[in-house]
């Protein structure tokens, strides 16, 4: 099947535990590509043939929508809008990317476009960007509203340093744009007993993350149905459910992106789940490969060297 586009005779595959000797097969000509530690990542970030090679999963937080104070969507969009996603990627290094939507970006195209370009008008691209002075402005609003002079929460993470940082940067840049009129503590916890708390709804604020299972949309906008059990904040929209559920009934595949995209539209809109960044990994890659896709897995149906 499709005999004429595969280019490729033979592809060879070294499996090698250590990044630092794949890199140094990399240089002497031994690989073509070669995945890289996060130091190597730092290091050259400059040089040809680096590449970020994104993974289909996002980290997010949820608010515990239980709460009077996190029922506030003026709240919710508030953070966002307090947090630079650039300066957290960059912080943790690597292969993270600020991530502007839950769909984790570059992992399904829609007529050549990708689908969170599709999912993203004017309204959500400014409430997942760093505004820190119409974040102070919907705070203020929000905490007028809701009857309160401070905000003050807990925000659970797992133990590991990823998500150690990621806990350290939300709280310095949430006290940095709101200064005393918030408080805000990080609990870091093995993930089992992160887990434990987030299915028990005991929990104020967490950080989450999802991986697709196959990449589509519908792999992460499925968690924020309101009976889901990932929905451990129990985010709720009516709208929102019902267009789930009939992107699962209609038989054009354009109607249905469409379906997902207005869907993920509406959870940023509300920010049901707040994004943070897309996990990915580094690798350098010979410039002279062509055409090898990675969508969370290879393809090398159009790979060829040039």
């Amino acid at each position: 099947w499709n005999k004429s586009a595969v280019k490729l005779a033979q592809i060879n595959f070294m499996v090698e535990k250590s990044p630092s000797t794949a890199y140094n097969l990399y240089q002497d000509g031994k690989l073509d590509t070669a995945i890289l530690s996060a130091q190597a990542a730092k290091n050259l970030q400059k040089q040809a043939g680096y590449v970020i090679r994104k993974n289909n999963g996002t980290t997010y937080m949820q608010f515990n929508t239980k709460l009077a104070k996190f029922k506030s969507t003026k709240l919710r969009q508030a953070v966002s809008m307090a947090l630079d996603r650039k300066a957290l990627a960059k912080t943790l290094g690597g292969g993270f990317t600020g991530a502007t939507t839950f769909t984790a970006a570059d992992m399904t195209k829609v007529d050549g476009q990708d689908f969170t370009q599709l999912a993203q008008d004017k309204t959500t691209k400014q409430i997942t960007s760093y505004h820190k002075t119409l974040a102070q402005k919907t705070f203020k609003e929000a905490l007028k509203d809701l009857q309160l002079k401070k905000l003050s929460f807990t925000l659970l993470t797992a133990d590991d340093d990823s998500s150690k940082a990621i806990g350290e940067y939300i709280q310095s840049a949430l006290e940095t744009a709101f200064g005393n009129q918030v408080s805000v503590k990080v609990q870091s916890l093995p993930t089992k007993s992160q887990f434990a708390k987030m299915d028990s709804g005991n929990f104020e604020a967490c950080v989450s993350g999802w991986n697709a299972d196959f990449a589509d949309p519908i792999s992460f906008l499925d968690c924020m149905t309101s009976t889901n059990g990932y929905n451990s904040g129990k985010w709720s929209n009516k709208q929102y459910d019902q267009l789930i559920a009939k992107s699962k009934t209609v038989t054009s595949s354009s109607q249905r992106m469409q379906l997902l995209a207005k869907a993920e539209n509406i959870l940023m809109t509300d920010q049901g789940v707040t994004p943070l960044v897309q996990s990915g990994s580094a690798w350098m890659l010979n410039t002279k490969v062509k055409g090898l896709i990675y969508n969370g897995s290879y393809y090398f149906e159009y790979a060829y060297l040039q």
